[in-house]
């Protein structure tokens, strides 16, 4: 009779696993899925998705860029989150973080602002229409964590800060998968980690939201089909005046000619700017994509 309640249990875990889309359950999934695609490549790698600048900045904000309505955030997280040193070879930094890091920790990411942010921008309830308190809650409520730090910069110098943040999220939470994601001039410290085969073997995944291409990855270790590769989502508007979209889109193209297997999704957001893609990324939909690989 045990064994046969112990077997059942296990059904209804796993099926409520799939059913809710992966590891990590909804959180005000009607307010934060992608709208309308309007567009998918036949190997789902790439995806068009409708922006509505009316919908989802003008009508989604109490104040225009500054704060979001009420219904998009969710404060309680707010008991969560800490303030933390971290030291680099280049000193030391603050950083937040957010959720309970141990050994029960199943992801972590860490959000690698860009330029003119701070450690403050991944822990805003209300900018991007309330999209960062949104990772905060999946966080939180699924065995996660989040850490945005404070850093030196983009070049190799912010990579050998985030290099030692993540060694500090490895042993807060030593089974976890650690994920980097880049805003805008962040994805230069993204790069720079992705390409250095000792940073990359500690990195099961990569966002690059509204950011930049890095020709110099495609030689290296990790986009060749003999290595683990890194998962990697890119994020972006098509109207970025600040990183062509095209370039960007010929890149991904460049990653998939290297290695056709090679595990990545690129979104293009209608219509959407340059801060669009941190708006409107559906962390759920694309973290449970993430953790779903090997």
């Amino acid at each position: 009779m045990r064994w046969t309640l112990g077997f059942i249990l296990m059904l209804v875990v796993a099926f409520s696993a799939e059913a809710r889309g992966g590891p990590i359950g909804p959180f005000k999934d009607d307010l934060f899925a992608y709208p309308k695609i309007l567009e998918t490549s036949k190997d789902g790698t790439y995806v068009v998705v409708e922006y509505n600048r009316d919908r989802d900045l003008v009508k989604r904000d109490r104040v225009l860029r500054w704060k979001a309505h009420y219904r998009y955030v969710d404060q309680s997280v707010r008991w969560s989150r800490k303030v933390r040193n971290y030291n680099s070879v280049n000193g030391k930094f603050k950083y937040f973080v957010v959720g309970k890091p141990n050994r029960g920790t199943e992801f972590a990411v860490i959000y690698v602002h860009g330029k003119g942010g701070n450690r403050r921008q991944g822990v805003n309830d209300w900018t991007f229409g309330g999209n960062f308190n949104r990772l905060q809650n999946l966080v939180d409520r699924n065995n996660g964590a989040l850490y945005t730090p404070d850093f030196s910069g983009f070049k190799d110098r912010g990579a050998q800060d985030i290099a030692a943040l993540i060694d500090v999220a490895r042993r807060n939470s030593p089974n976890a998968r650690i994920i980097v994601a880049c805003g805008s001039m962040g994805g230069g410290v993204c790069w720079r980690l992705a390409k250095n085969p000792t940073y990359a073997a500690n990195i099961g995944g990569l966002f690059l939201l509204g950011s930049h291409w890095h020709d110099d990855f495609l030689k290296s270790p990790t986009v060749k089909q003999s290595t683990p590769n890194i998962p990697i989502y890119i994020g972006h508007g098509s109207s970025d005046p600040v990183f062509q979209p095209h370039v960007q889109f010929d890149f991904y193209k460049k990653i998939l000619a290297k290695n056709r297997n090679y595990p990545i999704r690129f979104v293009m957001f209608e219509t959407g700017a340059h801060g669009t893609p941190i708006r409107m990324v559906d962390w759920r939909q694309e973290l449970n994509w993430m953790l779903s690989l090997p």
